[in-house]
């Protein structure tokens, strides 16, 4: 039988005979959990809950249940805790939608914590996660060294060869998608529908006194598969008049770990790249410029997830508050304005948490709109998850293939041949479905749609290949 008894930190769940067994974080966040008044409105915009009409698999059944874990009344191992708290995507569409202003993400990571304590045999794939985060994503080295062998299988042909094969889905359907994911990051072709990959190098201004100093967060995801993504950030931030820095300290964001409920190691990454930019920046004003939704939420977030450590609380809201996509970024210059890009239809599908997690709903589209002549198609449903949710399509690979199904519907529905995102999960997850399905459809991000049009206009010089 279990008994409850407070402490300084929280609830402590204990046996009849006195002695602890777990201590609940969720416990410390009573307040946020109580702010929930039931009204139901969060239910429509959970996607998991709008397909499997489960009270459970929606945001205010998840709320539920972690008042009952952080109350003491259900242990953080209880299987029903543990299923349906898996199975949430994190989009976070419910706090657009929640006029109490629940703060779900937050309580999401502190549920995930408690899975994290409890539940260290959670099955073979939780366990390789576990395995992961922790001896390779912690090191930078062997980060760098994973992602290197992983554009070699991409830019081999292997993942195409495995894939196309049929080998691959007759060993495992996640690993079919694993290879599908992979080889969707690579380019695929521009508006016109070739496949010119030049690097080009922006033509620097001549007036130093008008170029501000920003320091691009690379991202490890965008070092390793999207290194093309970056390196057109930073011509279109040089064109439009900003010195752009890339300080070789950083490391990961730390969502990975934040999501899987890896909160301590989600803090070690964070203090590291505040020590970084705070190291390279000692006025600390240089805006943190992101080209991908998933960091950028995460970075904005160190506030809160250092809420408590007395070194870096402060520390912590100051580089928060750096933060901005790079749409958001290009919104405070006159942006320089493209040739005409007349070319094949595009539309735009919204990042989760560029949309929910750093607000930028309208600044992606205003980036779009210096495109001239672009033949836009809107997206029904583009602020709708598209099921990639980190390395959730491969946690929960059937739930994520129904809500990608969903989205892929809507895109046919458009007719567009390009869909831009801004996000390198995205990127994937779409560009996968797009493959496994033979759909025709180039997925890239919206900034190398501009930095595109600037080399149509003149803006770049010519220089040599990049392949990632």
């Amino acid at each position: 039988m279990l008994e409850t008894s407070s402490s300084q930190n929280g609830f402590i769940l204990q046996d009849k005979s006195g002695s602890s067994l777990l201590t609940s974080t969720l416990a410390g966040e009573e307040q946020k959990l109580l702010a929930c008044i039931h009204c139901g409105l969060c239910l429509e915009a959970c996607p998991t809950y709008v397909i499997t009409g489960d009270e459970n698999d929606g945001p205010r059944g998840r709320l539920y249940l972690m008042r009952a874990v952080g109350e003491g009344r259900l242990a953080n191992d209880s299987p029903s805790f543990e299923r349906h708290i898996d199975r949430c995507l994190g989009c976070r569409a419910c706090e657009q939608v929640c006029p109490a202003g629940v703060e779900y993400g937050q309580l999401l990571e502190a549920a995930r914590g408690e899975l994290f304590q409890s539940g260290p045999e959670r099955g073979f794939g939780y366990g390789v996660l576990r395995l992961v985060l922790k001896h390779v994503w912690l090191h930078p080295a062997r980060l760098r060294f994973a992602f290197m062998a992983a554009r070699l299988v991409r830019d081999s042909g292997m993942a195409r060869v495995l894939r196309k094969s049929g080998l691959a889905k007759l060993l495992s359907s996640r690993l079919q998608f694993a290879l599908a994911l992979l080889e969707s990051s690579a380019r695929k072709t521009n508006l016109n529908g070739d496949s010119n990959e030049k690097r080009r190098l922006a033509k620097a201004s001549t007036d130093a006194s008008l170029r501000d100093d920003v320091f691009l967060f690379a991202g490890c995801v965008g070092a390793g598969l999207f290194s093309r993504v970056n390196e057109a950030t930073v011509r279109v931030l040089e064109v439009n008049g900003f010195n752009v820095q890339i300080l070789p300290e950083q490391v990961c964001c730390g969502a990975l770990h934040a999501h899987a409920g890896d909160l301590e190691g989600a803090r070690i990454l964070a203090r590291s790249n505040i020590a970084a930019f705070e190291h390279s920046d000692q006025n600390q004003r240089g805006a943190v410029v992101t080209n991908a939704g998933g960091c950028g939420a995460m970075l904005a977030a160190y506030a809160h997830l250092l809420t408590e450590d007395a070194e870096f609380a402060e520390r912590a809201r100051q580089f928060s508050a750096r933060v901005r996509d790079i749409s958001q970024q290009l919104e405070t210059v006159p942006i320089r304005q493209a040739a005409d890009v007349a070319g094949r239809p595009v539309t735009y599908d919204a990042s989760c948490h560029l949309l929910y997690g750093q607000h930028a709903g309208e600044a992606p589209l205003k980036l779009l709109g210096a495109l001239g002549g672009l033949k836009f198609a809107k997206l029904d449903g583009a602020e709708r998850c598209c099921g990639g949710a980190g390395i959730y399509n491969l946690l929960e690979p059937e739930l994520s293939a129904l809500v990608l199904e969903e989205k892929l519907g809507s895109i046919r529905a458009t007719g567009a041949k390009i869909l831009t995102t801004g996000n390198p999960g995205c990127q994937m997850q779409i560009g996968a479905g797009a493959l496994l399905s033979g759909m025709e459809l180039a997925v890239s991000h919206p900034i190398e749609l501009l930095d595109e049009a600037y080399a149509r206009a003149g803006m770049y010089e010519e220089g040599v290949k990049s392949k990632k």
